[in-house]
Formats: structure tokens, C-alpha cells, sequence
């Protein structure tokens, strides 16, 4: 987007607060200002939304595959652009291809999926989540035991190295790996995630001290109970460490993410955890629903991120200016990159969401 534009929406929401009857300017990709509707004049490179509201574009930092392509089925970059173009139809203008529990072999491969669909110029992808198999075998759900495993130090520098500069995120159990492999993966830029993990309330929470991160709040963890509050009670006991969750009401029903926002408040943030049908491979998502299963288990969801925002205001009772952060804002902090992620202002690209009345993604707009 090269040309001045200007877009006008009864409501914007910046990030911080909620706007009417307001204009959003930009030239050149960037966003100069936001002004009244009033000081705006009529032209060809303004467009009105009328009604709709304009947030800061969705983030979604952990899915699998998209239409029929699973990226560890096909790791190659019509897989990687096929993972954008859906997050993108889903109001998200960044996201995070992830790979589950898999051999050495097929994450490199997907690690080169990715880093040449960024080498090609491909938009919207912040890296590589890769997600084990340093985990609980205990805890591992849908990912195969027979990859998991704990790593030595080489073990882990072998997978660090290869990817280098393209791997964003790993989640981890802390049981299965210890503070001087985290602080070695952090070492290399990656934000380190708890999860798949069966850790106790006293193993979880001394992790916090160097992990700030959790994946799939209640999912394939130690969960909460009254004599032994688990990792999900770590979580919640915690002040400040952040945790994904999954909102579509079969992996967590909408009262426990009622619940676990009410006591989390900014901490909890949203991700689709999206995969897509596929009989190839060993992890073959069949729809169940408007769920995926494999070999089972419920191993994945059909959500987009805007599926995400309207669970979370419809089913879940949290305002529409919360959920938005929680699918926006909360997931660039997690990334560190809220200084350009996440919010509306000047000096900012241009990463915005058009939603209609009824909540339903209207356009995803990008540079």
C-alpha cells in the first residue's frame, strides 16, 4: 500500500480505548494520525466502513496447517502461505506456523519451509512455534511418545543452531528441560513456553522464575485441584506469567476461561491452536464437529482468531475492548513485540481489523 488512505468506522479501538466517528490516516503504509470523522474530507482514497468497528489486526501464535496442508505433512512455503492467507481471512495479520512433536528430520524441514517463504518476501509470518518434543510424555496428549524426549545440551544446540533467526517460540515441559537448557534457548532469541507438562505446583511454579510463558492454559497439564493444585494452579497463583488458551469450548469449557480470566486478568491471551484435515502423516486431523481429532484425541481446533474474539464476548462475558487485547495486544507483549504489534498510532504499520455489526471480519488490512 503505497498511496495515502484514510478509513472511517462509527468505532475504532486503538488498543487503549475505544474511539467514535473517528478516521484512521496513513501514507504510505504507515499510520500518520487518527482524527474526528468531521475533519476528514470526502475523496477517492477515503473509505468508510459506516457501522463497523477497526481494531488492531489479530496475532495468532500457534496453528498447524491450513486447507488440507499440515505443515509437517507439507513443509514447504505453499503450506506456510496457506497458514498466512487463513489467519489472515480470520482477521489476524501476523501469525505463527507451529510444528507438534516430530523427528528432528521433519522440524528442519520445517524451519526451511518458513525461513524461505520469509527469504521470498512472504508477509505475516513472525517464525516457527515448535511445540516438543522436549515435553511430559505424561502430558503429551495427540503428540507421538516415541519422538519425545529430554535433550542434552548438543541435542538442543543442534535443533538452536539449524534454526536459527527462524524459530520464535519453544514449548517445553519444565520437568523435561532444565533452567540451563531454557536459559541457553533463550539465549538464541526464542520466547520459551511451559506446557505439555505434568509438573506440580512447586515444579511449575519455580519454572515462572525463568519461564513467563505457558501454552494452552488446562490443556495437557497438571490440573487444579484442592490438595494438589497442579500447574494450572501455579498458573493462577502466579502475578506475572502469561498463558495462551484455547476458546472454543470443547478444549476448555467457556466457564473455566471465564474463570481463569477473571483471576489472570491481562495475563491470558488467546490462540486458535488450529489444524486442518489431513490423512497423511502421523498426526491425521479428522473434523469431528467443528473440532479436530487424531487417532482419538482431540488434537486440534477449527477456530480462527476472530471465531476466538466473538467466543470470548459471546460465550464468555468479557467486553468487547478485553477480548480484543486478549487476541491482539497480549499476544504481541507475549512476542515482545508490542511496540509494533497490537495497537493504533502513529508511526505504526498499518495492521488493522474491520468487523461488522455482528462481529464477523469484514477485511484484514496490511501494508
Amino acid at each position: 500500500m503505497s498511496s495515502s488512505k484514510i478509513f472511517i468506522a462509527e468505532k475504532i479501538f486503538t488498543g487503549k480505548k475505544m474511539l467514535h466517528h473517528h478516521a484512521i490516516v496513513t501514507e504510505g503504509g504507515l499510520i500518520t494520525g487518527i482524527q474526528p470523522e468531521e475533519e476528514i474530507s470526502a475523496g477517492k482514497n477515503v473509505i468508510n466502513y459506516k457501522d463497523a468497528l477497526i481494531a488492531p489486526a489479530f496475532i495468532d501464535i500457534q496453528l498447524y496447517g491450513a486447507d488440507k496442508r499440515l505443515l509437517s505433512v507439507y513443509p514447504d512455503t505453499t503450506t506456510v502461505k496457506a497458514i498466512y492467507d487463513y489467519s489472515k481471512a480470520g482477521g489476524a495479520s501476523h501469525c505463527m506456523p507451529t510444528v507438534a512433536t516430530n523427528t528432528y528430520e521433519v522440524i528442519f524441514k520445517c524451519i526451511d519451509a518458513v525461513k524461505n517463504y520469509q527469504d521470498a518476501g512472504g508477509q505475516g509470518v513472525l517464525g516457527l512455534h515448535v511445540e516438543g518434543p522436549w515435553i511430559s510424555v505424561a502430558k503429551r496428549g495427540a503428540h507421538n511418545p516415541d519422538w519425545i524426549f529430554s535433550p542434552t545440551v548438543e541435542q538442543a544446540k543442534d535443533l538452536l543452531e539449524y534454526g536459527k533467526g527462524v524459530i520464535k517460540m519453544i514449548t517445553v515441559a519444565p520437568e523435561t528441560v532444565g533452567r540451563e537448557i531454557v536459559e541457553l534457548i533463550q539465549s538464541y532469541n526464542i520466547i520459551v513456553s511451559a506446557g505439555h507438562s505434568n509438573a506440580t505446583y512447586e515444579q511449575a511454579y519455580a519454572s515462572f522464575e525463568y519461564i513467563t510463558t505457558v501454552t494452552h492454559l488446562y490443556n495437557a497439564m497438571s490440573a487444579l485441584q484442592h490438595r494438589a493444585p497442579g500447574f494450572a494452579g501455579a498458573v493462577f497463583d502466579h502475578s506475572f506469567v502469561y498463558s495462551s488458551i484455547v476458546p472454543d469450548g470443547y478444549h476448555v469449557s467457556f466457564p473455566a476461561i471465564r474463570i481463569a480470566k477473571k483471576i489472570m486478568g491481562e495475563r491470558l491471551f488467546a490462540i486458535t491452536d488450529a489444524v486442518t484435515e489431513t490423512n497423511a502423516g502421523y498426526y491425521q486431523h479428522i473434523m469431528d464437529g467443528d473440532k479436530y481429532i487424531s487417532n482419538g484425541i482431540l488434537s486440534g481446533s477449527a477456530l480462527t482468531m476472530a471465531k476466538c474474539f466473538q467466543n470470548l464476548n459471546q460465550h464468555c462475558g468479557i467486553e468487547i475492548e478485553e477480548a480484543l487485547k486478549m487476541c491482539s495486544l497480549y499476544p504481541a507483549r507475549v512476542m515482545k513485540m508490542d511496540d509494533k504489534l497490537g495497537l493504533i498510532e502513529a508511526g505504526r504499520k498499518i495492521n488493522l481489523v474491520v468487523l461488522n455489526e455482528q462481529l464477523h471480519v469484514v477485511e484484514t488490512i496490511v501494508p
